[in-house]
């Protein structure tokens, strides 16, 4: 959520921050701004509520510069407003700030400001920032911040230009991402490498409680206590052309259809024939604290909780280790007992989410060994962590995540795999999960090339207010995956249950207006899934069911390819992007940037 980008260098610096927000655009945001050092050394300024081509079409004809920084805002202080757009001045609109996160104490800084005269022009927490740097006595902006910032309590991530201190922009970090990218006598700072690597793919990621301070030819880092820090710089894998929609209509489309391409690079280098087990040299594990290992936490938040509850019955069935999955949101609050016996995995596909990554810090302060399962090399979690795996998705764009859910649960069979063999997994079941995650791939295309029928379902189904999502055991946490991407990107209220609990209370929501999705594997449960089929038709509701066979009862069955039991669930998820893709379509929604959401939420 909310996006920064900054340049400072010899090219023309307008046209590179709108393109650097443009390529943002995914984070989700209500309002984006641009400010610039002029000619004469002033700071000038647009904003505008709305998209970045609202703000691209107030940018004046002669705005020549080449220092700036830029923002698009997630509102969370403040409705979305021009006013309440970043970049946000002082009173004599010599200091300028962009900010992502938030500043808990801002209704009391605000006060305390306003008792000494200022004048507030926005709703805004960040405006506090400008005035306590304007108002700072400290001979050099990087003072100026540092004192600044100790009097903020909560998360940011923030640039700065100050009129008196031309030729550099400072920036800070404290749980929410920065990172400058490294040219030729130009430097970038974004919150994300997505802006950065059309220009230069040598980056560095500051750290929470870290600074810099960037120059055209020159950088330089440091704690917030003035304290110099080592930053060396890493190569990005991703190139620009990955955040391009490659022909396709919407990210997510493009993402869903990347699948097959992404799991096979997930497997790749990761299998050990011999052995019948998977290399996942990341994890900083070896057999023996494996094998000591008496239960697993999982910990995300949204989409990665679901994958992680997906992961926790793989590593129940695989490696019989009692795992379970938790909303890191939830964890970090209710002062949970810390088991030194017990592995933690933090699962974020952008490495950033802030209630993971608080979740983790208070793990590590409590002595856990915490591994993290995420997909952007170099991120804050990938940092803080024991050990982990990366999944290898790519970049994903869209604000529902597709792809990135799928190779995340992947990653999870091979971790179960791992610990598996490790204790009392044979050679026959290894080779076995081996064979079906090789199969993933193929079948992966198998089940796309349906997408024409999905398509003519999503519009039969499109008129619902509502839809009930149902799955047992291995198909609950797919049917609640299935009805969180439903809500997201169609705004259809969707609601997922175990199947065994339709006569405990929702039966009494089934009619004929209200359809059912139902998950029903071939597994030694399909006859205790018919049954429920059975209870939702005797009341006259409509029925999608997502099987291995075509299923009688159902007034509509998507069938997909069978794989391992354990595994089914990777692939029975996929037509369901897809089911909720083209549901969205015939809706007419924004499907890469739902209402409300963000990409990558990184506040509270």
């Amino acid at each position: 959520m909310c996006g920064i980008v900054g340049y400072i260098g010899k090219r023309d610096v307008a046209p590179l921050l709108l393109e650097g927000l443009q390529r943002l655009e995914y984070r989700g945001y209500d309002s984006a701004g641009v400010v610039i050092t002029g000619k004469s050394g002033e700071l000038r300024t647009v904003k505008a509520k709305g998209r970045v081509r609202e703000l691209e079409s107030r940018i004046p004809k002669r705005f020549a510069g080449t220092t700036g920084i830029a923002h698009t805002r997630w509102a969370t202080h403040g409705a979305p407003s021009d006013l309440n757009a970043h970049p946000h001045l002082d009173a004599d609109e010599k200091v300028a700030v962009v900010h992502n996160g938030i500043i808990d104490n801002a209704s009391e800084l605000r006060i305390r400001l306003s008792a000494e005269g200022v004048v507030f022009a926005s709703e805004t927490d960040t405006e506090v920032l400008a005035h306590l740097i304007a108002r700072s006595a400290a001979e050099t902006l990087e003072k100026k911040v540092s004192e600044a910032l100790r009097s903020v309590e909560g998360t940011y991530g923030i640039a700065v230009l100050h009129q008196d201190f031309p030729g550099r922009i400072v920036v800070a970090r404290n749980g929410s991402p920065v990172v400058l990218g490294i040219g030729e006598k130009e430097m970038f700072v974004a919150s994300d490498v997505a802006a950065l690597v059309a220009h230069t793919r040598q980056v560095v990621t500051l750290g929470d409680g870290e600074m810099a301070t960037l120059k055209a030819d020159d950088f330089r880092t440091y704690t917030t206590e003035g304290s110099q820090t080592t930053a060396t710089p890493t190569t990005v894998e991703w190139e620009a052309e990955s955040y391009d929609m490659g022909g396709h209509d919407t990210y997510m489309h493009k993402e869903v259809f990347e699948q097959a391409e992404a799991v096979d690079r997930v497997l790749r280098g990761r299998i050990d024939d011999r052995f019948a087990t998977v290399h996942l040299g990341g994890l900083n594990l070896d057999a023996r604290e494996a094998r000591s290992v008496r239960r697993i936490k999982i910990l995300g938040c949204g989409t990665s909780y679901h994958a992680g509850q997906i992961g926790a019955g793989l590593i129940e069935e695989l490696a019989r280790i009692p795992a379970d999955a938790e909303p890191a949101s939830e964890f970090r609050y209710r002062n949970p007992v810390v088991d030194p016996d017990t592995l933690y995995v933090a699962v974020s596909q952008s490495g950033e989410t802030y209630d993971v990554l608080a979740a983790v810090q208070e793990l590590k302060r409590k002595g856990a060994r915490v591994l993290g399962v995420v997909n952007v090399v170099g991120s804050a979690i990938a940092r803080e962590a024991d050990g982990g795996t990366y999944v290898h998705a790519g970049p994903e764009v869209c604000v529902v995540s597709t792809k990135c859910f799928t190779n995340t649960v992947v990653a999870f069979a091979l971790l179960a795999l791992h610990l598996g063999r490790v204790r009392d997994l044979s050679v026959t079941d290894g080779k076995r999960i081996i064979e079906g995650l090789r199969k993933l791939p193929a079948q992966i295309e198998e089940i796309l090339k349906t997408e024409p029928e999905i398509k003519q379902l999503a519009k039969a189904y499109a008129d619902a207010r509502s839809m009930l999502f149902i799955g047992r055991v291995r198909g609950y946490p797919v049917a609640r995956e299935a009805s969180l991407k439903l809500k997201e990107v169609s705004y259809i209220h969707a609601e997922a249950y175990p199947a065994s609990e339709l006569k405990h209370g929702p039966l009494a929501l089934i009619d004929p207006s209200m359809p059912t999705v139902a998950i029903v594997p071939d597994d030694d449960l399909l006859e205790k899934n018919r049954a429920a089929l059975e209870e939702i038709k005797a009341r006259s509701g409509r029925i999608l069911a997502v099987a291995h066979q075509e299923q009688e009862k159902a007034d509509h069955t998507i069938v997909v390819p069978k794989n391992e039991d354990e595994l089914d669930p990777i692939l029975m998820g996929i037509p369901l992007q897809l089911f909720a893709y083209h549901t969205a379509l015939a809706l007419g929604r924004d499907i890469d940037k739902p209402r409300n959401l963000a990409k990558s939420v990184t506040v509270e």
